[in-house]
């Protein structure tokens, strides 16, 4: 039997080290990099928080009436609202803006608003369609809301100033720009119950009109150059239509705003059953206009004239671009005038 020697035992030991040891540094070449992965899962929790913030601070996205898509990156506190019934709605929703505009024809707010305490913090910015940009720039509102007509090239500066919306075209009526408003400034339960209590208004009024249920209801501004009906699709004629009340026949052609004013010939058609007549201010060229027509042969004629049936309004209500308080108001209005008196 052959003997191993020292020498060859010594050899063989040396070679099985060599072995092991090229094994290891394999073996450690073939490890993750564990400084490597601890900077991508650095990079990755980065990554994740800076999203997270990004989410954090967008707090709504919504795309107004026209398509633009508004992001708000927390619950807006100084909303300016250019238009009447964007003012109205935002007082219905429990909030005050820092600025609006003049009401339709009117030196400032619109007189049915006067009851509200929280109006003497709104500061006017201008006429209705007429903002100053400088008043606007001052207030640093952090969203503006324009309904109605837009002149386009407006909607761009007004952009530039802070997160505009377009709220409503004139067709819309006051029921569904709120529930829109409501949605944008996560409102909705108080659009929601807002407008059961006007519909619950609406049924109990109804039931109270009694005869006066199927009558004829006229409603007429009164401008410098005559008086004009107001047509199908106006404010004040929702609210009717959801008391189920009737108009003039003439009345019935759709269009949100009203006639041209008539002539002595053509007065007849302001005529109903009851005629609800105002003026957008309480003085001057249209007040003067009506007092002078209504002492005429041809007004007095009137069959609600002669029935004593001529209720004078507010035309800043019932004649203009109503919210959803102004729809309560007309409803007030009309049991004050047309429900019997216990």
């Amino acid at each position: 039997m052959h003997r191993v020697s020292f020498q060859e035992s010594t050899a063989f030991r040396s070679l099985y080290t060599l072995c092991w040891l090229c094994l290891g540094l394999l073996l450690v070449g073939c490890q993750p990099d564990e400084q490597s992965n601890s900077g991508e899962a650095q990079q990755s929790a980065l990554h994740s928080t800076e999203q997270l913030t990004r989410h954090e601070q967008e707090w709504h996205r919504f795309n107004d009436i026209t398509g633009f898509e508004v992001t708000l990156s927390q619950a807006p506190q100084r909303l300016v609202v250019l238009s009447e019934m964007d003012l109205d709605m935002l007082l219905a929703l429990g909030i005050t803006p820092v600025g609006t505009t003049a009401g339709r024809g009117q030196p400032g707010i619109p007189r049915y608003l006067a009851q509200y305490q929280q109006l003497q913090d709104i500061r006017l910015v201008g006429r209705l369609g007429q903002p100053s940009l400088d008043e606007l720039v001052q207030l640093q509102p952090d969203l503006i809301l324009v309904g109605g007509v837009i002149n386009p090239q407006q909607l761009k500066q007004l952009r530039k100033i802070a997160p505009t919306a377009v709220s409503y075209q004139s067709t819309d009526d006051w029921q569904t720009a709120l529930q829109r408003v409501a949605g944008w400034l996560k409102k909705d339960a108080t659009a929601t119950q807002f407008i059961q209590d006007y519909q619950q208004q609406v049924q109990s009024i109804r039931q109270q009109l009694g005869d006066q249920q199927q009558a004829t209801v006229s409603v007429v501004r009164w401008n410098p150059q005559g008086p004009g009906y107001m047509l199908q699709d106006a404010f004040v004629s929702h609210v009717l239509a959801d008391l189920q009340l009737q108009r003039p026949t003439a009345q019935r052609q759709p269009g949100p705003g009203h006639s041209p004013p008539l002539s002595l010939e053509a007065l007849s058609l302001i005529d109903g059953d009851w005629l609800f007549v105002g003026t957008l201010t309480v003085s001057g060229k249209a007040v003067d206009a009506m007092q002078t027509m209504q002492q005429m042969p041809v007004y007095q004629s009137l069959k609600a004239v002669q029935n004593k049936q001529v209720v004078n309004v507010d035309g800043s209500l019932w004649t203009s671009v109503g919210g959803p308080l102004a729809a309560m108001a007309v409803l007030k209005d009309v049991a004050d005038s047309m429900t019997p008196k216990s």
